[in-house]
Protein backbone atom coordinates (compact mmCIF):
# COMPACT_ATOMS: atom_id res chain seq x y z
CA UNK A 1 0.00 0.00 0.00
CA UNK A 2 1.27 3.43 -0.91
CA UNK A 3 2.20 5.63 2.01
CA UNK A 4 -0.34 8.39 2.68
CA UNK A 5 0.86 11.85 1.81
CA UNK A 6 1.35 14.37 4.57
CA UNK A 7 -1.30 17.08 4.77
CA UNK A 8 -0.70 20.41 3.12
CA UNK A 9 -0.63 23.53 5.21
CA UNK A 10 -3.17 26.33 4.93
CA UNK A 11 -2.42 29.99 4.29
CA UNK A 12 -4.85 32.47 5.81
CA UNK A 13 -4.58 36.23 5.38
CA UNK A 14 -6.46 38.42 7.86
CA UNK A 15 -6.68 41.96 6.54
CA UNK A 16 -8.56 45.24 6.77
CA UNK A 17 -8.09 48.79 8.00
CA UNK A 18 -6.80 49.80 11.40
CA UNK A 19 -9.18 49.10 14.29
CA UNK A 20 -10.91 46.31 12.33
CA UNK A 21 -9.84 43.52 14.75
CA UNK A 22 -6.97 41.92 12.81
CA UNK A 23 -4.72 41.39 15.82
CA UNK A 24 -7.63 40.06 17.83
CA UNK A 25 -8.38 37.51 15.11
CA UNK A 26 -4.73 36.46 14.89
CA UNK A 27 -4.62 35.96 18.66
CA UNK A 28 -7.91 34.01 18.60
CA UNK A 29 -6.63 31.63 15.95
CA UNK A 30 -3.29 31.26 17.69
CA UNK A 31 -4.90 30.37 21.01
CA UNK A 32 -6.97 27.66 19.32
CA UNK A 33 -3.74 26.10 18.05
CA UNK A 34 -2.24 26.25 21.54
CA UNK A 35 -5.32 24.51 22.97
CA UNK A 36 -4.91 21.83 20.29
CA UNK A 37 -1.35 21.31 21.60
CA UNK A 38 0.28 22.22 18.31
CA UNK A 39 3.72 23.83 18.11
CA UNK A 40 3.07 27.53 17.65
CA UNK A 41 5.28 30.50 16.82
CA UNK A 42 4.16 34.10 16.37
CA UNK A 43 6.32 36.86 14.89
CA UNK A 44 6.03 40.63 14.61
CA UNK A 45 8.19 43.35 13.01
CA UNK A 46 10.67 44.86 15.43
CA UNK A 47 9.63 48.37 14.39
CA UNK A 48 6.16 47.87 15.89
CA UNK A 49 6.70 48.50 19.59
CA UNK A 50 3.60 50.66 20.22
CA UNK A 51 2.24 48.56 23.08
CA UNK A 52 4.91 45.93 23.80
CA UNK A 53 8.15 44.89 22.13
CA UNK A 54 7.56 41.13 22.45
CA UNK A 55 3.79 40.76 22.28
CA UNK A 56 0.99 41.11 19.79
CA UNK A 57 -1.35 43.52 21.56
CA UNK A 58 -4.81 44.61 20.44
CA UNK A 59 -6.03 48.17 20.90
CA UNK A 60 -8.18 46.79 23.72
CA UNK A 61 -5.17 45.28 25.52
CA UNK A 62 -5.56 41.57 24.65
CA UNK A 63 -2.11 40.13 24.02
CA UNK A 64 -0.05 37.09 23.04
CA UNK A 65 3.70 36.48 23.07
CA UNK A 66 5.54 37.17 19.80
CA UNK A 67 9.12 37.17 18.55
CA UNK A 68 10.20 40.56 17.13
CA UNK A 69 12.25 40.25 13.93
CA UNK A 70 13.87 42.75 11.60
CA UNK A 71 13.06 40.94 8.37
CA UNK A 72 11.85 37.69 6.78
CA UNK A 73 15.33 36.16 6.75
CA UNK A 74 15.58 36.49 10.53
CA UNK A 75 12.07 35.09 10.91
CA UNK A 76 13.02 32.04 8.86
CA UNK A 77 16.21 31.50 10.88
CA UNK A 78 14.23 31.52 14.13
CA UNK A 79 11.62 28.99 13.04
CA UNK A 80 11.55 25.78 15.06
CA UNK A 81 12.01 22.63 12.93
CA UNK A 82 8.85 21.10 14.45
CA UNK A 83 6.62 24.16 14.08
CA UNK A 84 2.98 23.46 13.14
CA UNK A 85 1.54 26.95 13.07
CA UNK A 86 3.12 30.31 12.26
CA UNK A 87 1.37 33.62 12.91
CA UNK A 88 2.69 36.94 11.65
CA UNK A 89 1.48 40.31 12.91
CA UNK A 90 1.69 43.50 10.80
CA UNK A 91 2.61 41.48 7.71
CA UNK A 92 2.52 44.59 5.52
CA UNK A 93 5.80 45.79 7.02
CA UNK A 94 7.77 42.81 5.67
CA UNK A 95 9.19 42.52 2.16
CA UNK A 96 8.18 40.21 -0.67
CA UNK A 97 10.25 37.36 0.77
CA UNK A 98 7.28 36.78 3.09
CA UNK A 99 5.35 35.48 0.07
CA UNK A 100 8.03 32.90 -0.73
CA UNK A 101 8.35 31.84 2.90
CA UNK A 102 4.57 31.43 3.27
CA UNK A 103 4.46 29.23 0.17
CA UNK A 104 7.36 27.09 1.38
CA UNK A 105 5.88 26.60 4.85
CA UNK A 106 2.37 25.74 3.68
CA UNK A 107 3.75 23.38 1.01
CA UNK A 108 5.60 21.64 3.85
CA UNK A 109 2.42 21.23 5.93
CA UNK A 110 2.68 24.25 8.24
CA UNK A 111 -0.42 26.40 8.76
CA UNK A 112 0.29 30.12 8.38
CA UNK A 113 -1.86 33.08 9.42
CA UNK A 114 -0.73 36.53 8.32
CA UNK A 115 -2.45 39.63 9.70
CA UNK A 116 -1.96 43.07 8.25
CA UNK A 117 -3.24 46.18 6.54
CA UNK A 118 -4.22 45.45 2.96
CA UNK A 119 -4.08 49.17 2.08
CA UNK A 120 -1.77 51.98 3.12
CA UNK A 121 -3.03 55.45 4.07
CA UNK A 122 -3.34 56.28 0.34
CA UNK A 123 -5.68 53.29 -0.24
CA UNK A 124 -3.00 51.49 -2.27
CA UNK A 125 -1.81 47.88 -1.76
CA UNK A 126 0.55 47.76 1.22
CA UNK A 127 3.85 45.89 0.86
CA UNK A 128 3.44 42.20 -0.02
CA UNK A 129 -0.24 42.07 0.97
CA UNK A 130 -1.74 42.09 -2.54
CA UNK A 131 0.28 39.04 -3.58
CA UNK A 132 -0.42 37.30 -0.29
CA UNK A 133 -4.15 37.84 -0.79
CA UNK A 134 -3.87 36.31 -4.26
CA UNK A 135 -2.22 33.09 -3.08
CA UNK A 136 -4.11 32.66 0.21
CA UNK A 137 -6.33 29.64 0.82
CA UNK A 138 -8.54 31.85 2.95
CA UNK A 139 -8.94 35.62 3.10
CA UNK A 140 -10.63 37.19 6.11
CA UNK A 141 -11.35 40.85 5.38
CA UNK A 142 -12.46 42.65 8.50
CA UNK A 143 -14.05 46.08 8.54
CA UNK A 144 -14.02 48.75 11.21
CA UNK A 145 -16.38 51.56 12.16
CA UNK A 146 -15.83 54.99 10.61
CA UNK A 147 -14.58 57.20 13.40
CA UNK A 148 -16.23 60.25 11.83
CA UNK A 149 -19.74 59.15 10.82
CA UNK A 150 -20.21 55.66 12.31
CA UNK A 151 -20.64 53.85 8.99
CA UNK A 152 -18.72 50.71 8.05
CA UNK A 153 -15.08 51.54 7.31
CA UNK A 154 -12.48 49.89 5.08
CA UNK A 155 -9.79 52.57 4.92
CA UNK A 156 -7.00 53.75 7.19
CA UNK A 157 -7.00 57.54 7.46
CA UNK A 158 -3.85 59.34 8.57
CA UNK A 159 -3.73 62.78 10.17
CA UNK A 160 -0.67 64.99 10.55
CA UNK A 161 -1.16 67.80 13.10
CA UNK A 162 -4.90 67.44 12.74
CA UNK A 163 -4.88 67.63 8.93
CA UNK A 164 -5.35 64.84 6.36
CA UNK A 165 -2.04 63.32 5.26
CA UNK A 166 -0.53 64.30 1.91
CA UNK A 167 -0.19 61.71 -0.84
CA UNK A 168 3.60 62.21 -0.83
CA UNK A 169 4.05 61.56 2.90
CA UNK A 170 6.10 58.46 3.88
CA UNK A 171 4.12 55.24 3.69
CA UNK A 172 5.36 53.84 7.01
CA UNK A 173 4.50 55.82 10.13
CA UNK A 174 4.02 53.78 13.29
CA UNK A 175 1.16 55.12 15.35
CA UNK A 176 -2.29 54.56 16.78
CA UNK A 177 -5.20 56.86 17.63
CA UNK A 178 -2.97 59.95 17.66
CA UNK A 179 -2.24 59.53 13.93
CA UNK A 180 -4.82 57.16 12.46
CA UNK A 181 -8.55 56.67 12.17
CA UNK A 182 -10.74 54.14 10.39
CA UNK A 183 -12.80 55.89 7.72
CA UNK A 184 -15.52 54.96 5.25
CA UNK A 185 -15.24 55.96 1.60
CA UNK A 186 -17.38 59.07 2.05
CA UNK A 187 -15.27 60.42 4.93
CA UNK A 188 -11.87 59.56 3.44
CA UNK A 189 -9.74 62.51 2.31
CA UNK A 190 -6.15 62.78 1.09
CA UNK A 191 -4.28 65.97 0.29
CA UNK A 192 -2.44 66.20 -3.01
CA UNK A 193 -4.14 63.25 -4.67
CA UNK A 194 -4.53 63.80 -8.44
CA UNK A 195 -8.10 63.97 -9.62
CA UNK A 196 -9.14 60.77 -11.34
CA UNK A 197 -10.34 60.91 -14.94
CA UNK A 198 -13.11 58.60 -13.72
CA UNK A 199 -14.33 61.03 -11.02
CA UNK A 200 -18.07 60.67 -10.52
CA UNK A 201 -20.37 63.12 -8.72
CA UNK A 202 -21.04 61.99 -5.16
CA UNK A 203 -24.65 61.36 -4.22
Amino acid sequence: MAKAKNRAGRLTVVCGSMYAGKSEELIRRTRREVIAKRNVQVFKPVIDDRYHAERVVTHMGVHHEAVPVANVAEMYERLNPDVDFVGVEEAQFFDRALVDMAIALTDAGVDVVLAGLDQDFRRRPFGPMAELLAIADEVVKLRAICMKCGDTASHTYRMIDGRPAHVDDPVVLIGATEAYEARCRKCFKLRGEPKSKFAWPRR
